[in-house]
């Protein structure tokens, strides 16, 4: 798995400024959806079941990825922008927001993304196919926005050029975050999710009281911590020390991903209850 990410990575290094590897693995990205699952309305489910085709969040979640393998222009040489921000200056990071994206040749990174994704699934000029690529998208870049290395920095490819070893092994720190981290649990998707899972209304609600730049934000200012001291030799003292944010960031990104889909789908869903906070995230029709 890691030979053919870095492979990956070289291929693509030349054609980008910035490369991030998928993010959270196919575990991360398939937590956040069984996460989410748990906290959609049933006028969200509903609306849900055409576009998901008798497939579940968790299931589709990982599809961003595995399209990379498509030799269509799309896929090989504009998708990978889509995945990650690198902002230089954190106070900056909501002047990149723009709620009119409505065409993929729009997207420049992963709010335009977003954006397009959301814009995309509440038209009725888009068809059925359009809205399905649009909500396979959004279910994981929503995951990717909570990625801390999927706002980190564009020198080192979002750490993917940074070397570590995990328990002697020679890896990469977005690596680290992304796969090794979590697959250290030793536990399945489902089985991660239900340890993570809460009903706590405070911590629901704090949770959505935000927007997709709030994401990035958060995942920049914690990458920018993780840069900062530098620890290259991981093993338990490195876990017992960075869990606890993997577990909150997956935790987030299935409510939040929950609160957004609610807030799309379900017009009588409640601000900071089911759905984000509703004036950040209503997309031009």
């Amino acid at each position: 798995m890691l030979v053919k990410k870095l492979s990956v990575i070289a291929l693509v290094g030349a054609l980008f400024s910035s490369f991030n590897a998928v993010a959270w693995g196919q575990n991360g990205h398939r937590i956040i959806g069984k996460v989410a699952e748990e906290h959609l309305t049933t006028a969200t489910v509903q609306a849900l079941t055409p576009l998901l085709e008798e497939s579940s969040l968790a299931q589709v979640s990982t599809w961003a990825d595995e399209m990379r393998s498509n030799d269509s222009e799309f896929w090989r040489k504009k998708s990978t922008k889509w995945h990650y921000i690198n902002v230089k200056d954190a106070t900056k990071m909501h002047s990149h927001i723009d709620h009119s994206i409505n065409s993929k040749e729009q997207v420049k990174n992963i709010l335009d993304g977003i954006y397009y994704s959301i814009n995309t699934l509440q038209s009725d000029a888009t068809s059925i196919d359009e809205k399905r690529f649009a909500l396979r998208f959004l279910v994981h870049l929503v995951g990717d926005s909570h990625q801390p290395f999927h706002a980190g920095r564009g020198e080192d490819h979002g750490g993917n050029l940074i070397k570590v070893t995990f328990f002697g092994d020679k890896t990469n720190l977005h690596s680290t975050w992304d796969t090794r981290l979590i697959e250290n649990e030793r536990l399945s998707y489902s089985e991660f999710a239900e340890f993570i899972k809460t009903s706590n209304k405070t911590i629901i609600s704090d949770y959505l009281n935000s927007e997709p730049a709030d994401w990035l934000l958060e995942s920049h200012h914690i990458s920018d911590k993780v840069y900062n001291l530098n620890e290259t030799e991981i093993s338990y003292g490195y876990i017992y020390k960075y869990m606890p944010t993997v577990r909150i960031r997956l935790q987030q990104g299935g409510i939040r991903l929950a609160g957004l889909l609610n807030q799309i789908f379900d017009k009588n869903a409640a601000p900071l209850k089911e759905a984000l906070k509703t004036s950040n995230v209503v997309a031009v029709k």
